[in-house]
């Protein structure tokens, strides 16, 4: 009875305190889920380059956050050398993260492949620790920061505030996406880079260029980490270890996905990155991932292969 009457005389007395704070909470939570599912949109990206060289290499990349940092590196310098705007820049990015990828591939996976695992996720993590120490030598550890005209530009959906530049890297991440897609399931290329994946030594057999193929599919991951590098640039800052935190975000959306699954990544990534904002309305502090590692662990317990990939047996 005590109850009864305890929520009675809030409803009768306090009636529109309770309206509005339903009411606030609401646009909050509204608010968290648009921010979430956009920049899960740049998750998906970098984890679907990192889903792809694992697919077919079968190699956990370390160095992957390390290759967005240099994209976020050459968006910085063409927008301030030569006034290039960021999301532009993705047309330079794109093929220089693909040569970066496939020198670092020629030169120091390669030899590596017949490897122990173990071996070659060391000598990843090592290509990310020189990486991040030659961005570090040649341009300190200062914050390099993207002014555009556009930066604060957002508009409402009824009470909902979404910024602009975010959409956009939402859509250009989706783009670079759909245009990996249409590699990989309408060219020769991507017919032989499925196969590959699929059954290696059968591929070769095939007269496939094994070699060639692993060479591409490292550059197309790397590319994938340097568009990424571009779309953040109008609302991130550039360190030199800026690329350790997403590469830990893209390895949970791998894992999430399923190992290899490009559709997988996807889905993860927007998980990933809903769960990461709603963590920031209800959880205290610098603690907003901690319900992304709880759904890491839980998909690890009851789905260990990922939300969309395959159990054997």
């Amino acid at each position: 009875m005590i109850v009864v009457a305890l929520v009675a005389y809030v409803v009768v007395f306090h009636w529109n305190d309770l309206a509005n704070w339903w009411k606030l909470n609401n646009i909050v939570l509204r608010q968290a889920l648009v921010s979430g599912f956009l920049i899960g949109g740049i998750y998906s990206l970098i984890a679907t380059g990192l889903t792809l060289i694992f697919g077919v290499l079968g190699i956990i990349n370390f160095a992957h956050g390390a290759m967005m940092t240099i994209g976020m590196y050459i968006t910085f310098w063409a927008f301030q050398l030569f006034g290039v705007d960021p999301y532009v820049s993705v047309i330079i990015t794109v093929p220089a993260l693909f040569l970066i990828g496939a020198v670092i591939q020629k030169l120091t996976i390669q030899p590596v492949m017949a490897a122990p695992a173990h071996n070659q996720l060391l000598l990843t993590l090592g290509i990310a620790i020189f990486i991040e120490n030659l961005l570090l030598v040649l341009f300190t550890g200062d914050t390099r920061a993207v002014q555009t005209d556009y930066a604060g530009a957002r508009f409402f959906a009824v009470d909902t505030m979404i910024s602009l530049p975010r959409v956009w890297a939402f859509l250009g991440g989706l783009i670079v996406a759909g245009i990996l897609y249409l590699i990989l399931t309408r060219t020769d290329l991507g017919k032989a880079i499925r196969a590959v994946a699929e059954e290696k030594e059968g591929a070769a057999l095939m007269g496939i260029d094994t070699e060639r193929i692993s060479l591409i599919t490292f550059g197309l991951g790397a590319a994938c980490a340097g568009a990424a590098g571009s779309l953040i640039m109008p609302f991130f800052t550039a360190t030199p270890t800026m690329g350790e935190t997403f590469n830990i975000m893209a390895f949970v959306v791998v894992v999430l996905g399923g190992m290899g699954n490009i559709p997988g990544a996807l889905l993860g990534g927007i998980i990933v990155g809903i769960t990461e904002s709603l963590g920031a309305v209800f959880l205290p502090g610098s603690s907003k991932q901690l319900g992304v590692f709880i759904v890491f662990i839980l998909v690890l317990l009851f789905h260990p292969t990922g939300l969309l990939g395959r159990r054997s047996g």
